[in-house]
């Protein structure tokens, strides 16, 4: 439940996000809100651009190549213009294919595929005349969102080094366990010096866990620390991004 509740938290920040990038512009907020990702290297495929182009005009489908273009011309800013030619490029090709589809469905006499087809249309030719905002707002969200994947990838890659050294002493302690039980059952065999000198070595192996115990807990202590530091840290420079972005 809590992870669910936290998932939704999430996507209301970065919606809030969107509407903050978008200003007062409700058009270019409604167009990109369903053509951004949370997750972009997730979500984008790993084909090249050219790749993608060409299955697009033999499918008809050129979601895939646009959202690898706007992908692209967000993290290459010295490319940012001819970016911008390829998705118009890809917008208009799009048009041309959805138009001669819309032509035959109204022959068909399928008005909701129609319709459906005309919503689309509208929304490739805002693509086209609206390419370079569209470029700049999804700069600024893909940047915001690597930055925050960044952040989650370290916090794990901490919780993954604290859940190893936990199991080490875990470990460590049915091992000497282990060892314990075993000097245990010797004991019969043994004579008084050597009792006498397994006593000492179980002692000293007490002993010698309570320390690591002490050393361990310190050491959870401090990574508590160094956690709430790091996510203070990350907080103030998410703020300051903020700011930054404001002002701009």
């Amino acid at each position: 439940m809590w992870k669910k509740k936290q998932e939704k938290k999430e996507e209301k920040e970065d919606e809030n996000l969107l509407k903050e990038l978008c200003g007062d512009d409700a058009k270019l907020y409604n167009f990109l809100s369903p053509y951004l990702y949370l997750n972009p290297l997730a979500a984008i495929s790993e084909k090249d651009l050219d790749i993608l182009t060409e299955e697009a005009g033999k499918s008809g489908n050129f979601r895939p190549a646009v959202d690898k273009a706007i992908f692209e011309g967000t993290q290459n800013p010295g490319e940012r213009e001819r970016y911008i030619k390829v998705i118009q490029n890809l917008a208009l090709k799009a048009i041309h294919a959805m138009e001669q589809e819309k032509a035959k469905v109204e022959k068909e006499g399928l008005t909701d595929r129609a319709a459906s087809l005309g919503r689309r249309i509208e929304n490739h030719k805002f693509m086209s005349e609206r390419t370079e905002d569209i470029i700049n707002v999804a700069s600024k969200f893909y940047n915001e969102q690597l930055v925050e994947l960044g952040e989650e990838a370290g916090r794990e890659a901490r919780r993954k080094e604290r859940q190893r050294a936990e199991n080490d002493e875990l470990r460590a302690v049915e091992l000497e366990r282990v060892r314990r039980e075993a000097r245990k059952k010797e004991r019969g065999k043994m004579g008084r010096e050597e009792r006498r000198e397994a006593d000492k070595q179980d002692k000293r192996e007490e002993l010698a866990t309570e320390e690591r115990k002490e050393a361990r807990a310190e050491e959870r202590k401090e990574a508590e620390r160094e956690e709430r530091r790091i996510g203070e840290l990350e907080k103030a420079e998410r703020e300051a991004r903020k700011k930054e972005r404001r002002g701009n």
